[in-house]
C-alpha cells in the first residue's frame, strides 16, 4: 500500500490531450472541467490560509470542518483543495469533484 502511494506521488500526471476534440460538446465539457479545476485551486489557496500545510494530518480537518460547513462544501473536498493547490496535480481531486 505504501509503495503504491509513493508510486502515485512520483508518477507524473497524464499529459493533456494534444488537440481539441472533434465533438464540440466535448470541447465545452473540457472547458467546464478546466474552470472547475481553476476554481478549486483558488479555494485550495484560501483553505491553506486557514489551515497551513505545516499542520499535522488531523489538524486541518478540525480547522476546516466548520469552514466547509459554513460554505456548503464537503470536508473531503475541503481537504482535497489544498492538496491540489500545493501540487497542481488533478489527481489530488480524485473522488471529489473531477
Amino acid at each position: 500500500m505504501v509503495r503504491q502511494a509513493v508510486r502515485n506521488v512520483r508518477t507524473p500526471p497524464p499529459p493533456p490531450p494534444a488537440g481539441p476534440p472533434a465533438d464540440p460538446a466535448l470541447t465545452e465539457l473540457r472547458r467546464v472541467v478546466d474552470d472547475l479545476a481553476a476554481t478549486t485551486h483558488q479555494l485550495g489557496e484560501l483553505m491553506l490560509e486557514v489551515a497551513p500545510a505545516y499542520l499535522s494530518d488531523t489538524a486541518p480537518a478540525d480547522v476546516l470542518a466548520p469552514l466547509c460547513d459554513a460554505i456548503g462544501e464537503s470536508l473531503d473536498n475541503g481537504l482535497a483543495a489544498p492538496r491540489y493547490a500545493l501540487s497542481g496535480d488533478r489527481r489530488a481531486l480524485s473522488g471529489t469533484i473531477l
